[in-house]
């Protein structure tokens, strides 16, 4: 019996910390982050790190920086581990335990239903203002942004990103498909 077996869906942060590779762990549930991320989709989180990077320059958001791949811990049973995040806050630990501004997930085969429901419905609830999910697929690109009644709404693909008072980014997303 593995140690997996052996336990019964009620994972924390604290065996998670343990764990060899990339996981994701939700409600206690643990989620192999295997096998490694395509080529195209790496290639992807590349140009978006470049894109999103030069865009925070631009605006001179001396704060926020762009993160892949970070531990984001949402409570003791659920440690998520997104492409790409942004965050214009201080990081004293080796993850986050707070909501970052803008969380980027690219979709793969394995992580679509995850993305698009469990991982959506934890972003939402945790607060993080704006999730991007990215299809390699269709070259896509969808952008939610938290709303006053804590839902996301579907954004416009030219929309500014506010990331904090006196820090609106526009990334040119387009040249990622490139």
């Amino acid at each position: 019996m593995t140690e997996f077996e052996n336990k019964v869906s009620n994972y924390n942060f604290e065996d998670y910390s343990k764990w060899k590779g990339r996981w994701d762990l939700i409600n206690g549930i643990p989620y192999a982050k295997v096998p490694m991320p395509s080529p195209k989709h790496q290639h992807l989180a590349g140009e978006l790190h470049i894109s999103l990077s030069n865009a925070i320059k631009e605006a001179q958001c001396k704060k926020c920086k762009v993160y892949q791949p970070i531990d984001l811990k949402i409570n003791e049973n659920t440690i998520l581990n997104p492409d790409l995040l942004i965050d214009c806050k201080e990081i004293k630990k080796h993850f986050l335990d707070f909501p970052p501004n803008l969380v980027v997930e690219i979709l793969s085969k394995s992580t679509e239903t995850k993305d698009r429901n469990s991982k959506f419905q934890i972003y939402q609830s945790f607060g993080i203002k704006y999730y991007i999910i990215v299809d390699p697929k269709t070259e896509k690109m969808e952008i939610y942004q938290l709303q006053p009644d804590g839902k996301y709404k579907l954004q416009d693909k030219n929309t500014e990103l506010v990331l904090m008072e006196n820090c609106i980014i526009n990334p040119d997303f387009k040249s990622i498909w490139d």
